[in-house]
């Protein structure tokens, strides 16, 4: 979907289209300076383009949550063709098989929970940001970043307990999460281990990780 296409674009090329409306008509009819033209000025110099910004800013953030982008570096080429893979069974693909959130699958795992999740969840972002421009690794060829780049914190068993949520029968009857019930609670044992539900990208981890 294009950013034109959701309710943030659309806003952002109306105030913008506006803005330039205003300032064009200034411009060309040179109205005498009245109090109609100083709010017509302070509409197309502030009010409008303020909107603007706030709306590109939203359109760019929800951007980011789009799997596509997450998959637009190319050191993230492998995730992202293994998440298309009908055929693949990795954790990560499978997820991304969900209706629900498929086209957003990187995001709803990767982002953290909580009433500050979605901002510290971009604010992370901005050091991928600078490690993929200021750190080298636009210039790393693929099979460097695949050997040498890991994640940057455990994966938190919160981030799948907000889909799975740890309280059905099914999950409890189960003899290993009975067992390991205090070790998942306190994340020193991962859901996405590969004794438990298998590692969501094994194509990227070291023969002892896995």
């Amino acid at each position: 979907m294009g950013s034109a296409a959701t309710p943030f674009g659309a806003l952002a090329l109306a105030t913008a289209a506006i803005a330039a409306a205003l300032l064009v008509h200034h411009l060309v009819a040179r109205p005498p300076l009245t109090l109609a033209t100083r709010l017509r000025l302070l509409l197309g110099l502030a009010v409008f383009p303020f909107l603007c910004a706030v709306a590109t800013t939203g359109s760019g953030m929800q951007r980011t949550t789009e799997r596509e982008f997450c998959g637009s570096c190319h050191v993230m080429g492998a995730h992202l063709k293994d998440v298309e893979d009908p055929t693949s069974t990795s954790l990560a693909s499978r997820h991304a098989r969900n209706p629900m959130f498929g086209g957003h699958a990187c995001y709803t795992c990767h982002a953290d929970y909580g009433m500050l999740g979605y901002p510290m969840t971009k604010l992370t972002g901005m050091g991928h940001v600078w490690y993929y421009y200021g750190g080298g690794y636009r210039d790393w060829p693929l099979e460097k970043f695949l050997a040498e780049v890991r994640i940057a914190k455990p994966f938190p068993n919160a981030n799948c307990r907000q889909c799975h949520s740890g309280t059905l029968t099914s999950f409890r009857d189960a003899k290993e999460h009975r067992a390991m019930a205090q070790e998942l609670e306190q994340n020193r044992v991962s859901c996405a281990s590969a004794g438990c539900h298998g590692v969501a990208h094994p194509f990227n981890k070291r023969p002892e990780e896995l």
